[in-house]
C-alpha cells in the first residue's frame, strides 16, 4: 500500500485472475476515479512505486498508464508525474442484489432506473437466497461500485449469518438494504424495508369490519417457500387479538373449504386453485369465505381478489432518491390491504 496525497492508496489486483495485469490495474484506476477515491488533479504512484510495490514489470506499469492517458483517465506533466484527469462521467456506480426475479421486483426495479435516469449506472444480480453466491458476489465485487443495493433475505439463520459478515464488509456508506431490514446491522446505512410482522398485522386490522364474519384464518404458507417467518407471527398476532382460531397449511391441495374461514395465500398457484375450489362449492367468496392474497398484480385486480401489499413502485423511487441525495436513513414503505370482492 502506498501513500498518495496524505492517504493510503491500494490497487486492487488478484493473483488468480487471468486478466492481463496492466489490464487490472486500468480496471483498478478507473473504478477508483470513478467512486471518487481519486479526485482530479491528484498525483498517482510513479511508474517505479508501482512496479517496486506490486512486483510488476515497469513495462506492465508504463503500458497501463498509457492508455490510460489515451482514455482521458489521466494526464502527464513531463518531469512531474502522472495526476488524475477525472472521468467523462459522473455517473454513481450501483450494485443491485436482488433474492430472485419476479414481475414485483422488476416494478421495484424500473421504478429505480427512472428515478436514477443518467446519473448512475446498474448492474443486476441474482443471490436466489444462496448466502454462499451472496458471499461470492460481494467478493468479486467489493470496491468496484459506489453504492450495493441488497435485498438481504436469508433463511436459515446460518445462512443469514454468512450473509451479515459479507455485508459487514461494505463501507456503511456505500451499503443500502431494500425490501427487509437486518437490525442485527448495527450501523446507520439506507433501508428502505417491509416491517413484515407489523404490517400483515395492521393491514388484516384495519378490515375488523370485514373480518367479524370470519371465526379462523387460514394462513396457506409453504415452508420451502423462502417467505419471511415474520408473517406468520404477524397473523399469529392478529388472531390472538381478534381471538380468532389461527391454523397454518402447506398448500391448498387437499382443503376441503370451510364456513366462516379466511384463507390467506402468498403463492399464486395456491391462489388459482383456491378460486377454483371456491367456484365449483356453495360457498360465496366474501361472504362464507374470504380470500386474501399477497402483493396485487393487475389480474388481480380484474378477478376481484382482495390483496395486502406494499407498494413496489414506492420502494424502488424512494430508495433511488435517496441514495442520489447520500442519505443514511431508515424509511419503512406503505403496506396496506386493498378491498375487493373476496373479502
Amino acid at each position: 500500500m502506498l501513500e498518495i496525497n496524505g492517504k493510503m492508496y491500494k490497487l486492487k489486483l488478484n493473483p488468480s485472475d487471468k486478466t492481463p495485469k496492466y489490464k487490472q490495474i486500468i480496471e483498478s484506476v478507473i473504478t477508483d476515479i470513478e467512486r471518487n477515491v481519486l479526485r482530479k488533479n491528484e498525483q498517482l504512484p510513479s511508474i517505479s512505486e508501482l512496479s517496486e510495490e506490486y512486483y510488476l514489470a515497469r513495462d506492465t506499469v508504463e503500458k497501463a498508464y498509457r492508455e490510460l492517458r489515451e482514455r482521458g483517465f489521466i494526464t502527464s506533466v513531463q518531469g512531474k508525474g502522472y495526476y488524475v484527469n477525472g472521468s467523462e462521467s459522473r455517473k454513481k456506480r450501483i450494485l443491485l442484489i436482488f433474492n430472485k426475479l419476479s414481475s414485483y421486483k422488476k416494478l421495484i426495479y424500473y421504478a429505480f432506473l427512472k428515478v436514477l435516469g443518467d446519473k448512475a449506472s446498474v448492474d443486476l444480480q441474482i443471490h436466489h437466497y444462496n448466502a454462499r453466491l451472496f458471499e461470492e458476489i460481494i467478493d468479486k465485487n467489493l470496491g468496484k461500485y459506489n453504492h450495493y443495493v441488497i435485498m438481504p433475505h436469508f433463511f436459515p439463520e446460518e445462512e443469514k449469518a454468512i450473509a451479515i459478515k459479507a455485508l459487514e464488509r461494505i463501507p456503511v456508506k456505500e451499503l443500502v438494504l431494500l425490501d427487509k431490514d437486518l437490525p442485527d446491522l448495527k450501523h446507520d446505512y439506507l433501508s428502505v424495508y417491509q416491517d413484515f410482522e407489523r404490517d400483515v398485522s395492521e393491514a388484516l386490522e384495519s378490515a375488523n369490519d370485514l373480518m367479524a364474519k370470519y371465526q379462523r384464518i387460514i394462513l396457506v404458507f409453504p415452508s420451502d417457500g423462502n417467505y419471511p417467518n415474520e408473517i406468520v407471527r404477524g397473523v399469529r398476532y392478529f388472531c390472538i387479538n381478534s381471538q380468532k382460531e389461527f391454523i397454518i397449511r402447506e398448500s391448498v391441495e387437499n382443503e376441503l373449504l370451510q364456513s366462516q374461514t379466511m384463507y390467506l395465500v402468498v403463492e399464486e398457484t395456491d391462489l388459482a386453485e383456491l378460486v377454483k375450489k371456491a367456484r365449483m362449492s356453495n360457498f360465496v367468496m366474501g361472504k362464507d369465505i374470504g380470500i386474501v392474497s399477497f402483493n396485487d398484480t393487475t389480474l388481480k385486480e380484474l378477478l376481484g381478489i382482495t390483496v395486502i401489499t406494499t407498494d413496489f413502485e414506492t420502494m424502488g423511487r424512494t430508495a433511488a432518491a435517496l441514495l442520489l441525495d447520500n442519505k443514511q436513513i431508515k424509511i419503512k414503505n406503505p403496506f396496506y390491504m386493498i378491498r375487493r370482492d373476496t373479502l
